[in-house]
């Protein structure tokens, strides 16, 4: 009868005595996605954003990317003010003047792509990572010409180049300019082949549709992370037009390894020093 008959705190006698602790704590914790564990965040954020429990490696943002393949998380940052204009006055469930202002907003950042140059294990590089928060990390003009930019230093200073993908595909608001893209720095890419330049492909999760038919997939190197989403089209897309029951685990990193598709599939925490490796392989 006890439990029935007590009171609760009147609001002049305060929060109960552990409502502090409950403030303090918030946010300390996170749910594995892949295992379900909960863990503590630092733990999660000192293992670069990969569960230690089970190795599932969380989406990360762009500047986190840059942060963790430069040394000391020190680089120049390139193209910075160039920004997406709306030619074709495109309206979807918004106008994409409109979308671009509020992704701008939440991102901080001008377009869905951060180009940098800065040192690497001590070897100057130049290194493009996509935002995907930032329209899917769609490809449009903007995307396309940081990419274009940071090859042609990397031609006139001889330096390799790693891009890293997180992306929807092309950023159909900006139509066939988005689609050029493709050609554009597949182009360019070849200039930095035929200079020996090494180029490599770091696709996480996911890289889709237009980028992974151009640029993704066009590395000296194409690595990918631990269970990362990598394809052209969806799987539903797929099986809805083969009429087939796809293999478990179709598109992810790991069975495209085995089928051929990738040259790796590296963890995390490991690729930093992977990626320093191959150029030194490739250049030395």
């Amino acid at each position: 009868m006890a439990w029935f008959t007590r009171q609760k705190p009147s609001v002049e006698s305060g929060p109960p005595p552990d409502s502090e602790k409950n403030v303090r704590t918030e946010g300390l914790w996170q749910k594995c996605d892949s295992c379900g564990q909960i863990i503590w965040r630092k733990s999660v954020e000192d293992n670069l954003n990969v569960c230690p429990k089970c190795n599932y490696h969380f989406r990360i943002s762009a500047a986190e990317r840059m942060f963790q393949l430069f040394d000391e998380g020190q680089y120049e940052n390139r193209d910075a003010q160039l920004q997406s204009a709306d030619p074709l006055a495109f309206v979807d469930s918004k106008p994409y003047s409109k979308r671009l202002e509020d992704m701008r907003a939440t991102t901080s950042l001008p377009d869905a792509i951060i180009a940098g140059s800065g040192l690497m294990n001590g070897r100057r590089v130049e290194i493009c990572a996509l935002e995907l928060k930032f329209i899917g990390g769609s490809m449009g003009a903007v995307v396309g010409e940081k990419i274009t930019r940071a090859i042609e230093r990397c031609l006139a200073d001889k330096n390799p180049l790693v891009i890293v993908s997180a992306s929807g595909g092309a950023r159909m608001q900006e139509g066939a300019i988005s689609l050029m893209q493709l050609a554009k720095v597949s182009a360019a890419l070849m200039r930095l082949h035929e200079a020996k330049l090494p180029y490599i492909s770091l696709l996480t999760d996911p890289t889709t549709g237009g980028v992974t038919a151009s640029f993704a997939m066009l590395g000296d190197l194409n690595i990918g992370e631990p269970g990362a989403l990598i394809g052209f089209a969806g799987p539903r897309v797929i099986e809805q037009t083969i009429r087939q029951k796809l293999p478990e685990g179709f598109q992810r990193s790991e069975f495209l390894l085995e089928h051929g598709f990738l040259d790796a599939v590296i963890p995390r925490p490991q690729l930093k020093t992977y990626i320093s490796e191959s150029f030194q392989f490739f250049l030395d």
